[in-house]
């Protein structure tokens, strides 16, 4: 992903050692199963995949040093349709996890440059970042697809639609079962 000794997200990268690391976000996962799979399916491909990602955050009530992130990909669209698509996906995760006031907003990022975030209306909690391209980045993992991705932090989903104040309860835990606390 780019990300070298200089770059500002390095320090937030789990490093194994200089060639390995715990997996910050799932798509470099993603850009590798869809180069095959635009080879083999009518376009749009549409993927997901759920999985653990680990950063190293600041430690608090919204932020976890491991998180389960839900990665919505779909990559060989009109450029035209990508940004409605995004909307359209951030819309149906975000109102199936019971969430009915949210917002969008586009930002600044070190990695994918401009990312429309999805933020809860109650709590100001960013709940996902959604991508989209052709990006520079694509070039390393031979995509030349129009795509659009969001990447959500089921933690968060569930912090948000819960109203809760503690990301802990939400996530893996030996403390917490179901958000109840196991040492009374």
């Amino acid at each position: 992903m780019s990300i070298s000794d200089g770059h500002p997200l390095n320090k937030q990268i789990y490093w194994l050692d200089r060639q390995r690391c715990l997996r910050p976000m799932l798509a470099p996962h993603l850009y590798y199963i869809l180069k095959d799979l635009l080879r083999l399916w009518e376009r749009p491909v549409r993927i997901f995949e759920i999985g653990p990602c680990f950063r190293k955050e600041s430690a608090g009530a919204k932020h976890g040093a491991e998180f389960t992130m839900l990665n919505l990909v779909e990559m060989g669209m009109p450029f035209e349709n990508r940004e409605s698509r995004l909307k359209e996906l951030a819309h149906l995760v975000v109102t199936t996890a019971g969430i009915s006031e949210y917002r969008l907003e586009r930002k600044e990022c070190v990695v994918y440059g401009e990312t429309i975030d999805i933020i809860a209306g109650h709590s100001g909690l960013e709940l996902g970042s959604g991508a989209m391209g052709p990006h520079p980045l694509d070039h390393a993992w031979k995509i030349k697809e129009n795509w659009m991705g969001i990447g959500f932090g089921l933690e968060r989903l569930l912090m948000a639609s819960r109203k809760g104040r503690n990301i802990s309860r939400m996530s893996r835990s030996l403390a917490y079962l179901d958000g109840t606390r196991l040492k009374v």
